[in-house]
């Protein structure tokens, strides 16, 4: 699939702007600060109802509007010409709306599927670095790429998760004794549901990480200058170990979350929050035998990050679908050998969006259509 045409409407920093895309490589240049990051940012809200920059709704909308809107058209394939309009409106404080060929959709997350966006960032080396947040974001996003269905999932374990923590946090130091039956019973279904709905995301996380693995190992090899060997694994305490071999199943996981939640009641009641469940178990990086965080390089480090990002691609198009590769300002960040190793790997995708401030810092090979993007405007710069 490749986006033909981005519409945007105040978001960000612009007030209107319409931008003709083809298939294949488009490289967006032009100096920090003049918008080149905000036009790629709009693709990714479009398939993803999020950004990589940021976690809140408020800065995507331009200063002084009330709201954005994002519109794009999308067309399946090179050789398959159905297209899809897809479309979102952006009010912070209120609720979004969506549109898929200017129906009106029931949530805007109805939309995630129609587009699929992989995006490459400078930020992907929190991934690697950063808290086990970062990594449990990187898979999460990439499971409910896979299967839309889990963004409701997602939302009703955090829905649930809350609801448990407060009723543990007004708790918070009493003995267990101290528990009434009533309260204990209903802990119990709060137990029930927080088990629920994350062994589906368990589930789903550890049997991604399955598919991942073997994509990982190459695209880390293809990418790094090293002979180290990335792997990758899911620690949990209902696992009781770390797993890198699949998934269990749902139905299997869920009464090990319930038993492991009730053996661990007295701590949880102590302390006022939820020790149990996905929300604390962490992707495991390495490469070779050292663990990558605290032991890698820096350029290991984005060797490793890069690779996580094409192994998502791969598993997607393992998937049958076509995801459209955003790169945001990642190749001023990287040496000229592992700019030309990325190169090589993503040139072949069918859509490839760049941004970059310096149009040097792009291997000729991605080369494409490009875009001069400045406070001006957005012109096509023609060969």
């Amino acid at each position: 699939m490749f986006v033909t045409h981005l519409s945007l409407a105040d978001f960000r920093s612009y007030p209107h702007a319409e931008v003709a895309l083809r298939a294949g490589v488009t490289v967006f240049t032009g100096s920090n600060g003049q918008g080149k990051t905000n036009l790629v940012e709009a693709v990714e809200y479009l398939a993803t109802l999020g950004s990589h920059r940021v976690a809140s709704e408020t800065p995507l909308v331009r200063f002084g509007a009330p709201r954005a809107l994002v519109r794009a058209r999308v067309q399946a394939g090179r050789e398959d010409p159905r297209q899809l309009l897809l479309e979102i409106e952006i009010t912070p404080g209120k609720a979004n709306r969506a549109s898929l060929n200017r129906s009106p959709l029931k949530r805007p997350r109805d939309l995630l599927g129609a587009l699929r966006v992989v995006v490459f960032s400078p930020d992907d080396l929190a991934i690697v670095k950063g808290d086990p947040a970062q990594r449990r974001q990187y898979l999460d996003e990439l499971i409910t790429l896979r299967w839309p269905r889990l963004a409701g999932v997602r939302a009703d374990y955090d829905r649930v998760l809350r609801q448990r923590s407060t009723l543990l946090k007004s708790l918070a130091g009493r003995g267990p004794r101290a528990v009434s039956a009533d309260v204990a019973a209903t802990l119990d279904v709060w137990d029930e549901a927080v088990a629920r709905f994350g062994a589906e995301l368990m589930d789903a996380r550890l049997t991604t990480l399955a598919d991942l693995e073997p994509l990982l190992v190459q695209a880390y090899a293809d990418i790094a200058p090293t002979r180290n060997v990335a792997r990758v694994g899911y620690r949990a305490a209902v696992l009781g170990e770390e797993e890198a071999g699949g998934s269990p199943g749902a139905a299997a996981l869920a009464p090990a979350l319930v038993e492991l939640m009730r053996r661990r009641r007295s701590d949880e009641v102590a302390r006022g929050v939820c020790l149990v469940g996905p929300h604390r178990d962490d992707v495991v990086l390495h490469l070779s035998d050292l663990p990558a965080r605290g032991y890698a390089s820096h350029g290991e480090s984005w060797s490793l990050a890069l690779a996580l990002r094409l192994a998502a691609f791969g598993v997607l198009r393992d998937d049958g679908v076509e995801p459209v590769l955003v790169l945001d300002d990642v190749f001023a960040e990287l040496d000229e050998l592992r700019r030309d190793r990325l190169a090589g790997l993503v040139g072949e995708a069918e859509q490839v969006l760049i941004t970059a401030a310096v149009a040097a810092d792009v291997p000729g090979r991605l080369r494409g259509s490009r875009f001069q993007v400045s406070a001006s405007g957005i012109e096509e710069v023609l060969s």
